[in-house]
């Protein structure tokens, strides 16, 4: 396990984490406190549980937006696939068709080849 360090609000936070994932969690202890700065410059000292709140609720917020994005693109994506299988389908359907349509005309031609042999 390694130890990292992080500061919010004037205070320094001793956290674990695994091996390698230190510089993950400095990252995302930058992103809180991001956040938590921007709500202390917009609404003052409020209460550190208040902010600490406020600054959950924020993060909790773009992580719903983020998924509800996530499953939009998904949504199309789905839409799309069956876009996709439709068209195939059609596709086939006209090559099975024209395919029908050669081997009717194969056997007029060879008809007619045998007619004019006798002929």
């Amino acid at each position: 396990m390694a130890d990292v360090n992080v500061t919010l609000n004037g205070r320094t936070y001793r956290l674990e984490c695994d091996d390698g994932e230190e510089d993950h969690l400095i990252e995302l202890s930058e992103m809180v406190r991001d956040r938590h700065d921007r709500l202390q410059k917009k609404f003052g000292q409020v209460g550190d549980d208040r902010l600490l709140l406020m600054t959950a609720l924020m993060v909790a917020d773009e992580l719903t937006e983020m998924e509800k994005k996530i499953d939009e693109v998904e949504a199309a994506q789905a839409s799309s696939d069956e876009r996709v299988k439709s068209a195939e389908a059609q596709v086939a359907g006209d090559i099975a068709a024209v395919a029908d349509r050669i081997e009717i005309l194969n056997a007029a031609l060879g008809e007619e080849e045998t007619q004019l042999a006798k002929g």
